[in-house]
């Protein structure tokens, strides 16, 4: 299929599923009336006063674009990493950033501190994510170069002892509803997203989005390694440094507001690579698409799965993430033996 046709089939079908999404519920409401107030209100108009548009305009439907964005934003990282790391079955995660994400809110939580008010919870997850990418760089560079190994065994260290200080403070935690609290932000939830808490993920994933196509061509440079790379003019290490600050900003806003949803990256990113190749020119368009459809579904998913109550949507993307990482690394290791 032509490369305009996959990429509008797959905008037009984010369209459909916001709307539809929208509607799905304990208490549906048809999608024919999910456009219609959503048509009123774009318009400047729409009855605020009725159940039906408070339960789209004000409940679901910031829930959903923050869905959709928090996805493009996680699977635009992990193509990003997957490409820095020359690795395919590489996360975001793998770096310790969400670990690092976690620390900063669970400290928020356990100890109360809302110096910024509404956003110290987010401003403290960025900040941990911020600066577990700090040390992870510092400890991963070696004679002034960032080798690809070395940063996923200083990350997963990190990573690993990030998450051993999240769980002593929660242990630490003096109320059960504080420990539910950071147990359920550690695992992700949407079900906080409001119309204020959209503008700066959305504005931030959208701008890495334009700057990343803008390196495109640089990035398709880094894949074929560093001696190639510089045969072709691209200094590796300072480009791959310069994807992972973008890298840490993507991870560290959506994690603000979204808590720990894992796998995404892996999943997205393959598959957009499976479905127009690993040019990052069609790429990295694909995987802004697949990965708002992925999560905005994954959580229509978590919503009504065991409803009334809601599932942990990092519960749900472990289910899926961890058999998809198993298939590709069998796979992997068949090519392998393959051309061995």
């Amino acid at each position: 299929m032509p490369y305009p046709v996959v990429l509008g089939v797959l905008c037009t079908a984010v369209v459909v599923s916001v709307v539809t999404a929208t509607g799905i519920g304990p208490v549906r409401v048809p999608s024919g009336d999910v456009a219609r107030i959503l048509l009123h209100h774009l318009s400047g108009g729409g009855d605020t006063t009725s159940t039906a548009d408070l339960i789209v305009w004000r409940l679901r439907l910031p829930r959903v674009l923050l869905g959709a964005v928090v996805g493009a934003g996680l699977a635009l990282a992990g193509a990003v990493v997957q490409s820095v790391v020359r690795n395919p079955v590489a996360d975001p995660y793998l770096l310790g950033l969400s670990s690092g994400a976690s620390v900063g809110a669970v400290l928020v939580i356990t100890t109360g501190i809302s110096v910024l008010g509404a956003v110290t919870l987010p401003a403290a997850a960025f900040a941990g994510a911020a600066g577990a990418m700090a040390v992870v760089l510092l400890l991963a560079r070696h004679r002034g170069r960032l080798l690809p190994l070395r940063l996923i065994l200083v990350g997963v260290a990190c990573g690993h002892l990030l998450s051993g200080v999240t769980s002593f403070m929660l242990t630490r935690a003096e109320t059960s509803s504080a420990q539910q609290q950071i147990i359920f932000w550690l695992l992700g939830a949407l079900s906080g997203a409001h119309w204020g808490l959209l503008g700066v993920p959305a504005i931030i994933v959208t701008g890495a989005c334009l700057l990343l196509l803008y390196r495109a061509r640089r990035l398709n440079v880094l894949v074929l390694g560093d001696e190639a790379s510089a045969a072709l003019g691209v200094n590796a290490s300072r480009l791959r440094l310069e994807l992972l600050l973008v890298t840490t900003l993507l991870v560290g806003t959506v994690v603000a507001v979204s808590g720990g949803i894992g796998f995404v990256g892996l999943i997205v990113a393959h598959l957009a690579r499976m479905l127009v190749g690993a040019d990052h020119r069609r790429m990295l368009p694909v995987t802004v698409a697949l990965g708002a459809l992925f999560l905005v579904w994954a959580d229509v998913a978590a919503r009504m799965l065991i409803a009334p109550t809601e599932l942990p949507i990092g519960i749900l993307t472990a289910f899926l993430g961890v058999p998809f990482f198993l298939l590709v690394m069998h796979a992997r290791g068949l090519a392998a033996e393959g051309s061995s």
